[in-house]
């Protein structure tokens, strides 16, 4: 079985656009390693039901991609990715329970991967499964112990359950893994500011934004934690880039619940709306 490793969904680059945190992952389909004792016919349909299924999460119609990868299943019950990117169309379309059938069928059948234990993690995160998230995220650092992705969810979720200087410290473990993890980054940031390391999260979060300069979750943090520290005119300017990019962070419950900022942070951000 092979697998295609790449953020899709919940914990990716959080840039233009925000998604939650948690990263769900798309799996390259492969039937076996003996595709000669498959039908030729068969394997036209695999291919074709799953180029669909991927168009049609790449046009966010999730409905129609879990169609797709449910045929496949049907012709191919033992295809262990196939079961994991039906967890994922359920997922975005909001089915979390549901979606954890498929990521223990997909488990089932691929104990090695690491990918559909990070999925169900992601989706039990969802859930505020927080301990069960973790025990996922374990196994996947046991099959890849440099997972960036494993590891910046489970940061997300100690972070969760109150933890922050273990998560602080997945997520430098996630920077070491993949230097590009930008959302790795933004998190730690988080972490230094809720740990009390005002100026090093400062410090963290402007140079994220020189790189990415539309990185919304940045900005609007940064724009927080400047109120606080009474730089009100630099915070009142990245607030307008903020407004102008992503309005959700008005709404303080989105940002406490789906977003998860840390306690202090959303504080900061409260007592800046508050004061606006």
């Amino acid at each position: 079985m092979r697998w295609l490793i790449s953020c899709f969904l919940l914990c990716c680059l959080w840039l233009g656009i925000v998604m939650m945190p948690a990263a769900a992952r798309p799996s390259a389909i492969a039937t076996s390693d003996n595709t000669e004792m498959v039908p030729a016919d068969s394997l036209k349909k695999l291919n074709e039901f799953s180029e669909q299924a991927f168009a049609a999460t790449e046009q966010g119609d999730y409905a129609t991609a879990e169609t797709y990868w449910t045929r496949i299943i049907d012709l191919f019950p033992d295809n262990a990715a196939a079961w994991s990117n039906r967890g994922n169309a359920k997922v975005s379309q909001n089915q979390l329970e549901e979606s954890l059938i498929d990521y223990t069928k997909s488990i089932e059948l691929a104990p090695n991967a690491p990918d559909p234990y990070v999925n169900r993690g992601a989706a039990l995160e969802g859930l505020s499964r927080w301990q069960e998230a973790i025990a996922d995220y374990d196994q996947a650092l046991k099959l890849n112990p440099r997972d960036g992705g494993a590891l910046n969810n489970r940061g997300n979720a100690k972070g969760s359950l109150g933890n922050w200087a273990g998560a602080k410290a997945d997520f430098e473990l996630a920077m070491q893994a993949d230097p590009r993890q930008a959302m790795a980054r933004a998190n730690h940031a988080i972490a230094l500011y809720e740990l009390g390391e005002t100026d090093a999260a400062i410090r963290e979060m402007r140079g994220i934004l020189r790189k990415y300069p539309n990185f919304v979750d940045v900005r609007a943090a940064l724009t927080a934690v400047l109120w606080q520290e009474n730089k009100r005119g630099e915070a009142e300017s990245n607030w307008v880039s903020v407004e102008n990019l992503d309005n959700r962070y008005r709404d303080l419950n989105w940002v406490k619940t789906i977003r998860r900022w840390s306690p202090k942070l959303t504080l900061a951000l409260e007592k800046f709306l508050s004061l606006q």
